[in-house]
């Protein structure tokens, strides 16, 4: 039974171990089993009513559920490795029977103290090989601890930045600013600073693609939102007289084109054109889309 039980193991694994890698130092738009996940249970928020993605249950949840699918398909794949070996490769502490203890779920015991460098030494390895494997397994216990941290640290400032821009674009808006009024160098650096925030945006859900699962309930804050304000924004001041205004508008479309192609391409799979895919972002989200114009009376300012 080992020469089919052992490899099994082992290939779990190493699935784990590859997808930590892809998830947090090599993302790559073919997925693996933390898209998977992420993915699945914000297609399930969808159909639980108006409650779980406006409370933003969906993304920290759906973390939750990867690192314990890590973690459990770890401990089962080392646990396949130990099995077909007990309890002749393992010695046994006084009271323990060693064909009594020599079970899958004896296995997965081992597998799971050794995971989480417990080290309890009633069940321990003898055969030199199995000695080193332990150390091993305990070694990848602390590398899913310390990937598990590093993800989070990454995942929140990356929606921060999110967050962030779309309360800049807001506060654009509500500010009133006429076409006029940005036809100046003033008009210019903001727009700049804008399609700084996009690009930045952009890397993000390209090194960090399960922020797109988190839900923004305050519509200040939701990046869905704001982006038909910006892609008019840019629509508008392409047309202005400064020269200055008109490239940074040139740069901004560029910004929202390139984050419209990384969205569609990761997420959407909608093949449409910037505004259908901000579109359709928008409804993903719960949110209402229009190609937001000016705010109420904010006219040329002539």
């Amino acid at each position: 039974m080992s020469w089919l039980v052992t490899p099994l193991g082992a290939l779990l694994v190493l699935l784990v171990l590859r997808d930590v890698f892809h998830t947090l130092w090599h993302p790559t738009r073919h997925g693996g089993l933390s898209r998977l996940i992420m993915r699945a249970v914000w297609r399930l928020s969808a159909h639980r009513g108006a409650r779980w993605r406006p409370a933003g249950l969906a993304g920290p949840l759906g973390m939750i559920l990867v690192v314990v699918a890590w973690a459990v398909t770890v401990a089962v794949g080392w646990a396949l490795v130990y099995w077909p070996r007990m309890p002749g490769d393992f010695s046994y502490a006084d009271g323990l029977t060693p064909s009594d203890h020599a079970g899958p779920l004896d296995a997965l015991y081992l597998s799971l103290v050794t995971l989480a460098t417990l080290g309890l030494g009633d069940i321990a390895p003898t055969a030199g090989w199995l000695r080193v494997l332990a150390p091993v397994e305990a070694l990848v216990g602390f590398v899913l601890l310390s990937a598990t941290v590093a993800w989070i640290l990454g995942i929140y400032p990356a929606l921060a930045r999110r967050r962030t821009l779309a309360l800049r674009l807001s506060h654009l808006r509500d500010s009133r600013a006429t076409t006029g009024a940005l036809d100046s160098a003033g008009g210019a650096a903001v727009l700049d600073g804008l399609a700084a925030g996009l690009a930045t945006l952009t890397v993000d859900f390209l090194q960090y693609a399960e922020s797109y699962y988190f839900h923004d309930a305050d519509e200040d804050t939701a990046l869905p939102r704001r982006l038909g304000y910006a892609l008019g924004l840019a629509d508008r001041a392409a047309e202005a007289g400064h020269p200055d205004v008109r490239l940074s508008a040139s740069v901004l479309r560029r910004a929202l084109d390139d984050l419209a192609a990384v969205l569609d391409e990761r997420f959407l799979r909608t093949g449409g054109g910037t505004g259908q895919v901000f579109a359709a972002y928008a409804r993903d989200h719960g949110h209402p889309w229009s190609d937001e114009g000016p705010p109420p009376g904010a006219g040329d300012g002539s």
